[in-house]
């Protein structure tokens, strides 16, 4: 009798190993503001149905609209005494919901982002208008009189043209009791009929002090020592999620080399950028290859701000490459190109800025 195949599990785009997803975590890292806005929103008298929320990739966006959503489907009346009492949006991780959303199997949960391309065995390169009319079902089948429905956009940058008019379509008449969360990373970038329709809330980048108990709490590979702990604070900007891959594999070396080189790249030296090169590209090193996106970026846009202050031109040559490497990065990414080129093309062309 043939045996029945294995059941394969379905990817989790942007998911770290060993790491919780969003949706499998009771404890929000920072961002106790925000958290009181949605609060007091979902207690007020008029609630908004759309709500952007902003801010750098990997600070707590996608956590807090699970938590959001969790306390709305927990608590469906906004004025009843549980809510009223409510110091926060948690829930207890034995309430029927949390243990139904941390299992991806909540039926008034609609979670939009990449999807996996079987084919191509790698996630695709947006968000497709297929994924963002699912809405149409979501919100078409019959639900009791008191429930919520919620749908959260993760991320909206992902968004082509297609889906993000499939989005507006939908925002521009909303269902009853239901709730959109659009995560973005950058929300300036939206379409400004999409932000029109939607409240904003941005959240800032988290304290050193968020990382290093975010780190304490979900880092499977232990603590560096202070010095360390120090460093990588320092290099992850407020993201937490950058925080976890720089201490993963080589991350902290990867930090390190890119800032020396892009510092003195005027003087190249060819040897180490080499180096670098191969280890950002490493095979099954993602981390390595994330890592040296935040380092870089970071970079860049801390040369962006100088110049600007400073009021010199040069600051639309450093945004020109900032665009060029993204581009590099999103077309290695959705092509499988060579990682190791993108690398190699950042640094030579920063070279050839600096030098004038």
């Amino acid at each position: 009798m043939a045996r029945k195949p294995e059941p394969v599990e379905t990817p989790e785009v942007d998911a770290l190993p060993g790491i919780p997803l969003p949706h499998e975590r009771s404890r929000l890292i920072g961002h106790g503001q925000t958290e009181q806005a949605l609060l007091g929103a979902y207690r007020s008298e008029r609630l908004h149905h759309a709500w952007i929320l902003g801010g750098p990739k990997g600070i707590g966006k996608a956590t807090l609209a699970f938590r959001f959503a969790k306390f709305v489907l927990a608590h469906p009346d906004r004025f009843g005494s549980q809510t009223a009492m409510a110091t926060d949006l948690s829930i207890p991780e034995d309430h029927p919901v949390a243990r139904q959303i941390a299992a991806g199997g909540h039926p008034n949960i609609l979670h939009l982002r990449r999807p996996w391309d079987d084919k191509g065995k790698r996630f695709k390169a947006d968000l497709p208008v297929d994924e963002v009319r699912r809405t149409v079902n979501f919100f078409g089948t019959t639900a009791s009189a008191r429930a919520w429905r919620v749908c959260i956009v993760d991320a909206a940058d992902d968004m082509n043209a297609s889906s993000a008019n499939a989005l507006l379509k939908i925002l521009e008449e909303p269902p009853e009791r239901c709730l959109f969360l659009v995560l973005s990373h950058a929300p300036g970038r939206l379409l400004p009929t999409i932000r029109s329709r939607c409240r904003r809330l941005d959240m800032t980048p988290l304290s050193a002090t968020d990382i290093a108990n975010g780190l304490r709490e979900l880092s499977p590979a232990g603590l560096p020592d202070a010095a360390g702990l120090n460093e990588i604070s320092e290099t992850a900007d407020g993201s937490l999620r950058a925080a976890l891959t720089l201490l993963a594999g080589d991350g902290l070396a990867i930090a390190q080399g890119t800032r020396k080189l892009a510092e003195n790249a005027s003087q190249m030296d060819l040897k180490a950028l080499h180096t670098l090169s191969d280890l950002v590209a490493a095979r099954g090193q993602s981390d390595n290859w994330e890592s040296f996106q935040h380092v870089a970026e970071n970079w860049l846009h801390g040369q962006m701000r100088r110049s600007l202050t400073a009021g010199t031109g040069i600051a639309y040559r450093y945004v020109s490459l900032w665009e060029a490497t993204q581009k590099a990065i999103s077309d290695s990414d959705a092509l499988n190109l060579d990682r190791k080129q993108v690398v190699l093309d950042f640094f030579l062309n920063l070279r050839k800025l600096q030098q004038g």
